[in-house]
């Protein structure tokens, strides 16, 4: 028996697997409602404010980031560390992300040998905010999962986070359920994305999490070629 209450609904997650595993020229799906509604809500209530973010204008993006406790940018999480400056759910969330019981089931949905999270970043962007589109290419054990908390977006309205080719010229899918979904990717040389100039007064809420292979003796895997799991 789980030793955490429910906070992900596995079914509305595995209904996409079929269709994760059938995209190209990268594997990705968007899966919605996939918390559980009543733990949402906590994790919408307590989203950290944008005023604790850092904000960064680059000719790539503009945006704000805030990372988990006293990680910064670029460094590999704690998987124990409590975040003080955030609500019980939000740290009860970080735990059940880390578990044995969520990288499992991502084992399965992607039939992919990943067992840790690595990278844990809070996103926020306001008007005029973009990311241009690019490509991270980590390595072949690498999953990468962006989560929205945004209710009521206007459908058609950028802010979501779309895969694309070519530099952007040819969008392939941008989501406009920004309300408790997830765009789930296969990173890679194709797993193209970026995000549109925001047009419009509001915050747009994500968390992005990257789920790799890890071993004691080598540390991240990053370099050798994926081999299925057997399940």
């Amino acid at each position: 028996m789980s030793e955490f209450p429910k906070i992900v609904n596995w079914d509305n997650v595995f209904a996409k697997s079929e269709e994760f595993h059938n995209t190209s020229p990268t594997k990705f799906t968007f899966v919605e409602n996939w918390i559980d509604e009543n733990f949402y809500e906590k994790l919408y209530e307590t989203f950290p404010k944008i005023s604790t973010f850092t904000k960064y204008e680059r000719q790539d993006k503009s945006a704000y980031r805030r990372w988990w406790g006293t990680k910064g940018d670029n460094e590999s999480i704690d998987p124990n560390e409590v975040d003080n400056e955030l609500s019980s759910e939000w740290n009860l969330f970080y735990k059940y992300l880390n578990s044995p019981e969520f990288i499992e089931n991502f084992q399965k949905f992607a039939n992919l040998d990943v067992n840790r999270v690595k990278d844990w970043t809070f996103m926020n962007m306001q008007r005029g905010g973009y990311q241009l589109p690019h490509i991270h290419n980590e390595g072949p054990r690498t999953l990468g999962l962006i989560f929205y908390f945004n209710k009521n977006w206007p459908d058609g309205s950028s802010g979501g986070t779309y895969m694309s080719k070519d530099d952007g010229s040819q969008i392939i899918f941008e989501p406009y359920n920004l309300d408790n979904s997830c765009l789930i990717y296969h990173d890679g040389p194709y797993a193209e994305h970026g995000v549109r100039k925001i047009d419009r007064d509001t915050e747009r809420r994500a968390v992005q999490i990257t789920l790799l292979g890890w071993s004691e003796k080598d540390g991240w895997c990053l370099s050798e070629q994926p081999e299925p799991i057997e399940l």
